[in-house]
């Protein structure tokens, strides 16, 4: 097979179906911007997930598949709520057991750039419970340019994560230490009265049930990225001077399976700000039904900008880190927007 063999198109009729476009509403008011977006995430996992196990159901009709990873979800222009929304899906690549879908979401199809761009990277599994493991999964066959440009794509976004990662591990340069110095400085001022850090943390807890259940006993994802989602979004909203709107998914990961009966543990940090975007860290950490098993599920990063009514970036104000911790949350968020930037200009 090849990646355009794997295709999948769905629309979301915004236009037309109205009990649908007040479901994705934030407010119900007429503002620019005013989609859910972490709704539509929760839409988009579905999808890939659903690309991605038709695929390996050719080969192991009792194999499923979970989400390993959502990578650089970006917003490349804001959503209208009364346009319908067209994603189309493919695979991009797969290896050894694992698979990455792309997902381009528009509002109009011949825009020359796309409304969003997003990466999941979907895991093929087979058995249950304590005999669950990984499947081996046949490659595609890339023949077209777009098709080996796409494939290269995958395998560079999934080394330039390893080298992030590894990169974010590296100590203090001098220019960032004095930035660190400076910020720490400005709290020992009398006048201080500067956003701390750890005062700029929330969290909440929820039960999963039976009905948030996607494969046998497990929870679905993208119920898990909504929530998670929305909780940042309410958080950006307490510093945001004006309000706040999605601009990118940096990353979230999946690192154990949430079964029902979990309680769900959800952290969030307000871990940086630029001069007008907020970085937001989510933490979930589940404990089992009975007790037994307390382990950190998912890691989240999410990037909101403050706007005006006009849509244009205002600032906000600055967070200031104070403990070991926080300086280095910040100093990850630090080097990824300042890569971010360098990747745009």
């Amino acid at each position: 097979m090849r990646p355009i063999d794997t295709s999948i198109k769905r629309t979301l009729p915004f236009s037309t179906d109205l009990k649908l476009r007040r479901r994705f509403m934030i407010v119900d008011q007429d503002i620019v911007g005013n989609m859910r977006w972490g709704r539509l995430l929760e839409k988009l996992d579905k999808l890939a997930e659903d690309i991605a196990l038709h695929y390996v159901h050719q080969y192991e009709p009792k194999a499923r598949v979970v989400t390993a990873a959502v990578d650089d979800i970006a917003l490349h222009v804001p959503a209208e709520i009364t346009k319908d929304v067209y994603m189309r899906a493919r695979i991009n690549y797969v290896g050894r057991t694992s698979m990455e879908v792309g997902i381009r979401v528009d509002q109009d199809k011949n825009a020359e750039h796309s409304l969003a761009s997003c990466y999941f990277t979907m895991v093929s599994r087979i058995g249950e419970g304590n005999n669950a493991e990984s499947l081996p999964i046949p490659p595609l066959e890339y023949e077209s340019p777009i098709e080996k440009e796409r494939y290269n794509a995958a395998i560079e976004r999934r080394q330039a994560y390893k080298e992030q990662m590894d990169a974010l591990q590296d100590p203090p340069s001098k220019d960032e230490f004095q930035l660190l110095r400076q910020l720490h400085h400005a709290q020992e001022e009398k006048k201080f009265d500067g956003m701390l850090a750890g005062n700029l943390v929330k969290s909440n807890m929820e039960r999963m049930y039976p009905d948030h259940e996607n494969v046998p006993k497990k929870i679905f994802g993208g119920y898990v990225i909504r929530r998670a989602f929305e909780l940042a979004l309410m958080h950006a909203e307490e510093i945001a001077p004006h309000r706040p709107v999605f601009v990118r998914v940096n990353r979230i990961n999946f690192l154990q399976p949430i079964r029902i009966g979990d309680k769900l543990d959800f952290t969030s940090r307000i871990v940086y700000t630029g001069n007008t975007s907020i970085s937001i860290e989510i933490n979930i950490e589940r404990t089992s039904l009975d007790k037994v098993t307390k382990a950190l599920s998912n890691t989240c990063v999410f990037t909101f900008v403050n706007v005006d009514e006009n849509m244009q970036p205002q600032p906000v104000p600055k967070v200031y880190p104070t403990t070991y911790a926080e300086d280095e949350r910040y100093l990850k968020a630090h080097r990824r927007r300042k890569e971010h930037l360098e990747n745009t200009h």
